[in-house]
């Protein structure tokens, strides 16, 4: 067995080093933006519980695709959990020809998922997520970071919230350790996730199961060669056992102990890469490379924003600033503002995920977010974003303008969010949110989705009945308290777009606001047109009214925008 591919395995392992495409990577996608709080999806034995749940999809679905309703019958749980379960998993699936992922969010009913994604999308709901590191230099970032609050205490036995905010000063674990624990995680349990894959053929033991390119396929869910993965070869290209296939003739099935070897190599390979590369970082110089260090622009930088579709772009430790990306500055699927503070923050691109982890006292501009966008550890954020799905977590004081596909989803300790409609616009949004993918005739802002107030997918344990306890859900903003958020035309990018207006339209009670707004704003400059002042009393007047807003302007911190964002 081992001989048969040991000459295409020694040959891709000898390369690694020199070759990127021939590195296997763990895919972050389900790991980030894929785990669910609910009780239900997660197994004290997943493999034994799971084969059995296998047989029972597969007898409710004889297409192989299950429904909200086939999953919430196997699963037990609600049909709004399975809704949940099948917008999840088409938000980090692979393949963009799958038909889930293509599905428009009325067609995903009816479209269902495959019974073989959903197993690994279950399966891995098992998996704990790294705790937040300890940043290298506490007291330089104790300025910046949030304090403490005085509900910390009463937070702290229901989520890890208060790790996060207390005084050791703890920030996301850097992106080498989240891919050595998530192929740990892979290798720990390859055989448990291969044996739900694979088929029974005649004989006993462990050689009577085998893996079909079809079944093989599904591995992508989890895993990557390279740089590009979805976007470059399929992982069946990438083996040893399926490469040079005849697309005319089916491929002949693989043991599933040949695929379990061959992998678990690969897997050792790369974790021995990751520990090389910490190696040689540690004993090196230090590098602005470092997570630790507070970087106003990592895009920049070629070894922290990676040139390939894979690797996300950094914007962190931003603070007392503003800064914008336009799509043209981002190389990357993906974005990550990262510790950022007191500062205005413009990302006006399509990307397909977005990270937004422990910024406080910041406005964030997402422009078109075609999969999810992950919000976490945030005090007094503003936050505007376009996209298909929002998660939020832990946060506080944090006000969210929407334009989304699906209902937001509310998950851990968090305290006094607001949610309102979407409410700005830049010139090339319309042309960024088609390329998303994203509807602008469906807006479920006000929509959200309270789960569970702790995070079952840490490494924490946490007191007997809290799990139970659900998130603190979001209020709406008063609609009279709603106002248009202006972006700068400076910041509208290389070329004109053809976006005049917000695309999403207003509900009824904020456009009758804003007409009110507009209105009386009216009025006021009329009677300023129309005061029967002399013109020296006139020149006073609007004197009079500059410096208020000066003052405004200084007193907000609007200012800085306006030295920082002119001046780029």
């Amino acid at each position: 067995m081992t001989d048969a591919i040991e000459p295409s395995t020694s040959s891709s392992l000898s390369s690694s080093a020199g070759d990127p495409s021939t590195i296997i990577h763990p895919r972050r996608e389900p790991f980030e933006h894929g785990l669910l709080p609910i009780h239900k999806l997660i197994f004290s034995d997943p493999t034994q519980t799971l084969i059995s749940l296998k047989q029972k999809l597969l007898e409710l679905s004889p297409n192989q695709r299950a429904n909200s309703a086939v999953v919430s019958d196997a699963l037990q749980i609600s049909i709004d959990c399975a809704k949940l379960v099948l917008d999840t998993l088409a938000a980090v699936l692979h393949s963009d020809s799958e038909p889930l992922v293509r599905a428009n969010p009325e067609e995903i009913e009816s479209v269902g998922a495959d019974v073989h994604d959903l197993l690994l999308f279950l399966y891995i709901q098992s998996y704990k997520k790294l705790l937040p590191r300890t940043h290298k230099d506490s007291a330089a970032v104790a300025d910046v970071w949030p304090s403490t609050s005085a509900f910390d205490g009463y937070l702290s036995a229901l989520s890890p919230l208060q790790l996060v905010r207390s005084n050791s000063r703890r920030f996301m674990p850097s992106q080498a350790d989240e891919e050595a624990h998530q192929l740990s995680y892979l290798q720990k349990h390859l055989a448990n996730i291969l044996s739900l894959l694979a088929e029974p053929v005649e004989g006993e033991g462990e050689e009577s199961l085998v893996l079909t390119m079809d079944r093989f396929e599904h591995l992508g869910f989890l895993i990557q060669f390279g740089d590009k993965g979805s976007e470059g070869n399929t992982l069946s290209q990438s083996s040893p056992f399926f490469a040079n296939s005849d697309p005319d003739m089916p491929a002949v099935p693989v043991p599933a102990a040949q695929v379990h070897d061959w992998l678990l190599q690969n897997i050792a390979s790369s974790l021995a890469n990751i520990s090389e590369r910490a190696s040689q970082k540690e004993n090196g110089p230090a590098s602005i490379s470092d997570q630790d260090v507070a970087m106003v622009d990592a895009c920049t930088v070629p070894v922290k924003a990676s040139p390939s579709t894979r690797g996300p772009c950094f914007i962190e430790g931003i603070s007392k600033s503003s800064y914008s990306k336009n799509a043209s500055d981002i190389k990357g699927s993906s974005v990550k503002v990262l510790n950022c503070h007191e500062s205005a923050i413009y990302i006006l691109a399509p990307v397909r995920y977005a990270t937004v982890y422990g910024c406080s006292d910041a406005t964030i501009v997402l422009g078109a977010v075609g999969k999810a966008v992950r919000v976490e550890h945030c005090e007094r954020v503003h936050l505007i974003v376009a996209a298909k799905r929002i998660c939020i977590a832990n946060c506080r004081e944090c006000v969210f303008f929407l334009g989304v596909n699906q209902p937001p989803l509310i998950v851990g300790a968090n305290h006094k969010l607001q949610v309102a409609p979407y409410n700005t616009f830049y010139s090339q949004l319309e042309e960024h949110m088609a390329e998303a993918g994203i509807l602008p005739t469906i807006n479920r802002w006000d929509e959200h989705v309270a789960l569970g107030a702790v995070d079952l997918h840490d490494s924490l344990s946490h007191p007997a009945g809290v799990s139970d306890v659900q998130a603190e859900s979001a209020t709406r903003v008063d609609p009279d308290q709603f106002t248009d958020f202006v972006i700068p035309d400076w910041l509208g990018g290389e070329s004109s777009g053809s976006t005049k207006h917000n695309p999403f339209t207003l509900p009824d009670a904020y456009m009758a606001s804003q007409i009110r707004n507009q209105k009386n704003l009216g009025e006021i400059r009329q009677l300023l047109r129309e005061a029967p002042l002399e013109e020296n009393r006139k020149k006073e007047l609007s004197s009079a009214l500059h410096v208020c807003f000066k003052d405004w302007l200084y007193a907000s911190g609007n200012i800085r925008q306006l030295y920082c964002l002119q001046g780029e």
